[in-house]
């Protein structure tokens, strides 16, 4: 499996990339587990040269997603989106089957 980015995050990913003058690099996504067993998520465009030959690098709507061995098994499956949570609210979701507070996406 991989990691996958629906193109509203792609877009929103595009967008703050050149806004940073960071267009081009990848976006190292992270995860660890809480002790409550939750699982806290971390995003950030990553330098150039950095990194290990162990990271998991992936492609999805054209943007190079980067994940440390030691995030992959918590971030496998994983879905991120953009979404408006609350009006003029947006915020990138994770949608992890490997969360035990995840519940999929029902259609209204």
């Amino acid at each position: 499996m991989s990691i996958k980015l629906t193109k509203a995050a792609s877009d929103q990913i595009k967008k703050s990339a050149l806004e940073a003058k960071m267009d081009n690099t990848p976006l190292r996504i992270a995860a660890t587990r809480g002790a409550d067993d939750s699982i806290h998520y971390g995003l950030g465009f990553d330098d150039v040269g950095s990194g290990s030959e162990k990271d998991h690098k992936f492609e999805s709507n054209n943007v190079e997603l980067v994940v440390a061995e030691s995030s992959f098994d918590l971030l496998d499956g994983t879905t991120i989106d953009f979404v408006e949570l609350e009006p003029k609210q947006f915020h990138f979701v994770f949608l992890n089957p490997n969360d035990p507070n995840y519940s999929p996406p029902t259609e209204e």
